[in-house]
């Protein structure tokens, strides 16, 4: 339980499915390689938006405003090569949302199959649950729950035995289920704070088919302040009791809008985990996005 899982919400609801006519112009520029640093180039671009967009947390102020019903998005990806390699490559992943009220609900869903010369490389199931009931603008109430499943979480690769790696340190399930109540300290266009804390479960069987049961407690902070009309500071904080450790987390961030065609976030991450060697590890981030 040392690590939490955020599900981004989408308002629309999306299917994209690799087109013939895409493959065929990507396969042409592949032996240049130009088509895989166009692909490395977006991936980056990806991270970085994903970085700056996690400082804006759409819960901070007040009760979120959700249009009723259902909504989502959903994506689909294959490819499959035969030749020298015979490999087949699936991800199908998608996200729910239903409104009604003051409850919000959403589920998420991905799978990750790959398969190479016959052999299963990879067979991972993902879903979360997240829920929330807003009392009114200040109390909330939350419900959470995830479970990760690894279809060869009972097999040894060659990279596992390299690496020492047995079946009793192996994950094959891991899930977990939480809930509590939510108070926002403070809720104004310039500043918000808000605190949650709750009590959840987490299993684990392993890959020599050995399980855990373990109560945790969180505790979780989230903390905004803008400075000028351009620029604002973050301050996230999660706390995690296990039976078996304890573990934080604080991000700290200071995010600015130099122009409208160029942003900065400078963060600073420190993980505390004391049923490691070296308990703290930090982590200094800058993201910058500029336009042209």
């Amino acid at each position: 339980m040392t690590k939490f899982l955020m599900l981004a919400s989408a308002s629309i609801l999306s299917l994209s499915v690799a087109l013939p006519a895409v493959a065929q112009s990507t396969r042409d520029t592949d032996l240049t390689g130009i088509s895989g640093l166009n692909d490395r180039i977006d991936d980056i671009e990806e991270d970085v938006a994903d970085d700056m967009a996690a400082a804006a947390d759409a819960s901070r102020f007040g009760n979120p405003e959700f249009n009723p019903g259902f909504s989502g998005s959903a994506s689909l990806g294959y490819s499959g090569q035969s030749g020298n390699t015979d490999s087949q490559d699936l991800t199908v992943a998608m996200r729910l949302r239903y409104a009604q009220g003051q409850l919000v609900q959403t589920l998420g869903a991905a799978i990750d199959f790959s398969e190479l010369d016959g052999t299963k490389t990879t067979q991972d199931v993902f879903a979360i649950y997240d829920a929330a009931y807003y009392f009114n603008d200040t109390f909330y109430g939350f419900a959470m729950a995830r479970i990760e499943s690894d279809g060869l979480g009972d097999t040894l690769t060659a990279q596992d035995i390299a690496d020492g790696v047995t079946l009793a340190g192996k994950v094959k399930t891991d899930a977990f289920l939480g809930f509590g109540p939510g108070y926002r300290v403070v809720n104004t266009p310039d500043m918000s704070w808000r605190v949650q804390a709750g009590i959840g479960v987490r299993y684990q069987e392993m890959g020599n088919n050995t399980s855990t049961t373990e109560t945790g407690y969180i505790a979780s902070s989230r903390f905004f302040y803008k400075l000028t009309e351009t620029s604002f500071i973050t301050n996230d904080t999660d706390v995690l009791k296990s039976d078996a450790s304890l573990a934080a987390n604080n991000d700290f961030g200071i995010n600015f809008k130099i122009t409208d065609s160029m942003s900065t976030r400078i963060s600073y991450l420190t993980e505390y985990n004391d049923s490691r060697a070296i308990r703290t590890d930090n982590k200094l981030g800058v993201s910058v996005v500029f336009g042209f």
